[in-house]
């Protein structure tokens, strides 16, 4: 018998985001290490918020959902609140209900950037890295990191001259720069984003993009280094 094509929807929902997601998903693994390293803050957290006014995003949720977008090379924030409005799996890593309200945007990005500027972030970066489970998998030799989202965040348009000199861009999220005939290097030029980015090229001929290398034993990173022509993927210590 063939089964009607009819959709059907229920007024009540007795399952939760936790029973949609797969036992073997590798979020299950992840999501234990995140939350150890986010209690571990909960005193850097309490110093960026008033005692009193109007409850903002929890930061704890703020910062699995940057995971995600990480994670799945979410483009915008603005698709990232898309997915977290009808995608179960987003919602139950994130910590919420099937019936939570998605936040806006704007207020998203602000609570967001208050975070960025407490350097809460890159300490939240360090307290995963000094879990135990996630200790055991480091290694100091190599790193490989995966370029194309590196490209994405450090825009060679954030690289300006180091004495100050030449013309910003045009106005805009995303402004016009005419380099044509500008000679750019890392010992003239710096970005105003990203501190470590350095100006690279995947091989001869081809454009120059911002990379971001790994840390060497001092905690210095290297310089940037130019692939091979031909070369493909990425080399040990280089985005």
């Amino acid at each position: 018998m063939r089964g009607p094509d009819r959709r059907t929807e229920g007024l009540f929902s007795y399952v939760s985001c936790e029973t949609r997601v797969p036992a073997g998903h590798p979020l299950r693994s992840i999501l234990p290490v995140a939350d150890a390293a986010l209690m571990s803050l909960s005193c850097e957290f309490q110093q960026l918020y008033a005692l009193n006014g109007r409850p903002s995003i929890a930061p704890e949720k703020l910062l699995r959902a940057l995971l995600l977008q990480a994670f799945y090379s979410v483009r915008s924030e603005r698709q990232l609140m898309e997915q977290l409005d009808y995608n179960l799996l987003f919602r139950w890593f994130v910590g919420l209900g099937v019936d939570d309200r998605v936040w806006d945007v704007t207020v998203f990005t602000k609570n967001r950037d208050r975070l960025l500027e407490g350097e809460v972030a890159a300490k939240f970066l360090r307290a995963v890295l000094a879990q135990p489970k996630v200790e055991a998998l480091l290694s100091d030799e190599h790193f490989s990191v995966d370029g194309t989202l590196i490209q994405a965040w450090a825009s060679m348009k954030s690289f300006r001259p180091k004495d100050g000199s030449g013309e910003p861009p045009a106005p805009g999220r995303n402004g016009e720069r005419d380099f044509h005939g500008e000679r750019r290097t890392n010992d003239t030029h710096a970005s105003t984003n990203r501190p470590r980015g350095q100006a690279g090229a995947q091989g001869e001929g081809q454009g120059g993009q911002a990379v971001v290398h790994g840390p060497c034993a001092d905690g210095e990173p290297p310089r940037a280094a130019r692939r091979r022509p031909g070369q493909r993927g990425h080399r040990h210590g280089e985005a």
